[in-house]
Parts: structure tokens; sequence; C-alpha cells
């Protein structure tokens, strides 16, 4: 894909006291790591003097104990890590970002995508807006801080700025005196909150990240709540709750981590769960069932508890290289795939062997991976995916953009078992993805599988959005003539 966007993590922390909050965000940040690996972020607050460094990079490489140090101590911080690719990579997309204004200083950090972040960006800008960036998380806060210019507080702008987004947003913001969490009225990426020993509350977009830092996990941000965190305590405000809950149902299948636990599901389980619906669905005559590092691990194991067939270890993953699926461009996914798995050839050799994997999205991966095993000596594969064919773009923040390079879109799927070298392949039915979490099937977004929206989809596409805003202004027909 030619443009790939954001999927990312964000953290807050409100302390009672000022301590090395930047750490603590850190570690958390650390723990999000796989949801964002081109920049990392960390802002701290110290008695309203906002102290910020962003850059390129992984978390360890942007932040080393100097650089901690540099932050200071204060009582809040928030912190971001995120991906994208060519169309709106760089230093300068980094989060958060930090506005300062008439009425103080603000920061935000978002995870998400704004359906109508094109309408509200070229509203601003006629209106004398300037923009220093391409990303959704400026055109937030610029409407944030438009509306706290007549607003009496911080939440006050935060509320109102709500009426006018649409889309998936989960967003942490600081003020000098309060922290908020807020998540969009659909609740399509997570946001929970827990509370360390010392009284600090953690906003993270994951458990795993309170698991980190030794905070105790007490609930989600519910779809449409506004939480803020004040020396006072925690507010709740949940004037915008009552719509239709749809989580992104990729979150259990792909995105997070596998101890984290989203809404009280263990995302683990919801994985085991895939892997017996996929057994059910497939019988296949086999002698190893292999899952693909990591997120295919638990599809696999729960397809050889319900199948029968033994669950073996086949692949040695090199752990020192991200995720393929967020690299930048095609050449470096590719790249990473020839040194990221290594076949234990002992395992499979002579084997009849059933490949579990999370998802099949361009097709080249896994065709890859299907290679190395006949390679190792695998006398058959058959694949299975974890997740039902990608037949839609998705607008909420997932790595898909367009049908363009979906194989699902173009190829049947004897053709596509074909493509990637496999005996047979075999997709989850789009049916049984909303019930991994052993519920009644309501309350999440499939649209990627079954193109069934809960927004109205953008006017234009990103990628025509990006060529718009990056182009220079010579070979931007809106703008010919003006170019002095």
């Amino acid at each position: 894909m030619s443009q790939i966007h954001e999927e990312c993590g964000v953290v807050g922390i409100f302390a009672p006291s000022k301590q090395d909050v930047a750490s603590t965000v850190y570690y958390a940040l650390y723990a999000l790591q796989h949801r964002g690996q081109e920049s990392a972020g960390i802002v701290v607050n110290n008695d309203g003097v906002f102290t910020a460094y962003k850059d390129e990079g992984l978390v360890n490489d942007v932040f080393d104990h100097d650089r901690l140090r540099r932050l200071g101590e204060g009582n809040m911080a928030i912190g971001h890590v995120r991906y994208s690719t060519t169309g709106g990579g760089g230093r300068e997309n980094a989060q958060p970002i930090v506005v300062n204004h008439l009425k103080g200083n603000m920061a935000l950090a978002h995870n998400g995508n704004l359906v109508n972040s094109y309408e509200l960006r070229s509203e601003l800008e006629g209106g004398g807006g300037i923009f220093h960036t391409t990303s959704d998380t400026e055109v937030i806060s610029y409407i944030i801080t438009k509306q706290r210019l007549g607003a009496s507080s911080i939440e006050e702008a935060v509320l109102s700025s709500m009426d006018k987004l649409q889309g998936a947003y989960s967003l942490v913001v600081m003020s000098p005196s309060k922290l908020i969490a807020v998540r969009d009225p659909h609740g399509f990426r997570p946001l929970c909150y827990g509370q360390r020993d010392d009284g600090a509350y953690i906003v993270a977009s994951e458990s795993c990240a309170l698991d980190s830092i030794g905070a105790r996990h007490i609930r989600e941000v519910e779809p449409g709540e506004m939480l803020v965190f004040t020396k006072d305590g925690v507010h709740s405000d949940r004037s915008h709750c009552g719509g239709e809950k749809k989580l992104c149902v990729f979150e259990f299948l792909y995105i997070a981590r596998p101890d984290s636990v989203i809404e009280g599901h263990s995302v683990h389980e919801a994985r085991r769960m895939a892997g017996k619906f996929l057994a059910e669905q497939y019988k296949i005559d086999a002698d190893i069932v292999v899952g693909v590092p990591d997120s295919g691990i638990d599809a696999a194991y729960g397809y050889a508890q319900a199948s029968g067939i033994p669950y073996g270890i086949g692949f040695i993953k090199n752990k020192y290289i991200g995720r393929t699926f967020i690299a930048p461009s095609q050449e470096a996914r590719e790249d990473k795939v020839r040194i990221k798995l290594n076949v234990l050839g002992a395992a499979i050799k002579g084997k009849r062997v059933v490949l579990v994997d999370d998802s099949i999205v361009r097709g080249t991966t896994c065709g890859r991976i299907v290679k190395l095993l006949r390679d190792a000596g695998a006398t058959e594969v058959h694949m299975l995916s974890s997740a039902p064919p990608f037949l839609n773009p998705c607008y909420y923040g997932t790595d898909i953009d367009s049908k363009e390079n979906l194989i699902a879109c173009h190829h049947t799927v004897d053709e596509i078992a074909k493509i990637i070298g496999a005996d047979s392949l075999g997709y989850l039915d789009v049916n049984k993805v909303a019930y991994l979490n052993g519920g009644d099937g309501s309350g999440y977004c499939t649209a990627c599988f079954d193109g069934k929206y809960p927004t109205p989809t953008p006017a234009k596409s990103k990628k025509s959005c990006f060529e718009r805003w990056e182009r220079p202004i010579s070979e931007n027909p809106k703008y010919k003539g003006m170019e002095e």
C-alpha cells in the first residue's frame, strides 16, 4: 500500500506530587511499542511549564537516560508512539502536539483516524489556520484550542469539540492543571485507566502498559466518556455516551498485545477462540499446527486444541526486529521477513503443516512464509487466517486505506492459495468474528470485512489529502498562478 495510516499508542499520568513522571511514561510506552514503531514522544508538566521531546525511532532510541533526565520532574505527563508511511511520516508528525494559546498550554496525543478530517482542515485553513503537519491530531488540537478560547475550562472545550469530530479518537489531553482522557462515542480504539499504590492515575491504550508500571487496572474509558483527573480526584462526563459501541475487532485479532485485557476480555482468549472456530470450519488431515509469531500463535494453539492435531513451534523469531505489517514500505516489509523468521527444520521436515496467521492483507508476507516451510521440507502447507478476508478500506486508523492492494479483492480463495504457494487456504467466517469473546456478537466494528461502516465515510481519501497538503504549490492546480 502506498499510504499506510497511523495506529498508535497513548499514555498519560497524573501524580499526587512531583516525581519522575517521564520515566513512568517511558516504560508504559515501551509496553505499547507494538502499536507504533516510527516515532515516540513525551511531554512533562511541571507547574504549568511543559517540557517536550519527540523524534523518529523506537522508544529506547528516542529516549536515553540523559534525555529523560532533561525532561525533568512533574506531576503530569503524556506520551505517544506512532507509525505511518510515506504519506504522513517524519519528525514533524510525531506526537504529542504542544499548543501555547491565549489561555495557557495544552498537549495532546491521539490514537485513531477522523473521517471528516479533510473538511475540518479545509474549514480551518479557510479561516486563516496554518498547519505544520499532515496528521489528524493537529486538526483536533486546533479545534480544541478554538473552543478553549471561548470556554470556561479545558474540559468544556473538549466536550464541545467532540460535537465536531467524526470517526475514531482516543485522546489524552494535558492542561497546566488537568489530565483528560476521552474516547469517541463509538469507542473504535481502546483506552483504559488504572492507579498505582502511590495514588498516581495512569491512562493508556492497553492494560499491558498499566501492568508494566505496577498500576492496578480500574476500567475502560467508556465510548463517548470524558475523564478529568485533578488534585481532587477523577470526574466523569458521559454526555456523549449512549451511541452504538463499535470497538475495532482487529484489536483482538492483531493489534493488541495478547496479555492485554480490553473491555473485560482477554486478547489471548479471543485469539484462541478464533483458532477454535477455524477448527470447526476446516477439517484438515495434518501432522502439526504452527502459528506465525506473534499474533498467530494463540489462534494456532486454539486450532490444535480443538482439532486434536499437535501444536508445535515451527518458527524462531528474531526478537530485535519489529512487525512487518507496520514497516513503511513494501521493500522494507520484504527485507524484514527475510531476517525476522527462521524455520525450526527438525519440527517441520516431512510434515503436513497447518499454518495459522492472524490475517492476509497483501499476500506477500504469507507467501514468503509458506516458501520458508517448503524449503524446510514440509510436504504440505495448509494456510489458515484467523481473520476474514479484507475486502474494504478502514477509515478508523488501521493500515487499510484502499482496495488497491487487498489481495482478497482481486482473487478467489483458490487463486490466493496458488499465489502464496499453499495446498489450501481458509479464512475465519465473517459471521464468527464478532463472537470471539463469547458474547452476543454486538459492539464491534467489522467494516473492513463486511463493509458495514458505523459512520459516514470520508468524501476524500487520505491519499488525496496528502497530495494536496504535501505537493509544491506550483504543482497544485488549486493554487495555480498564486506561487508568489
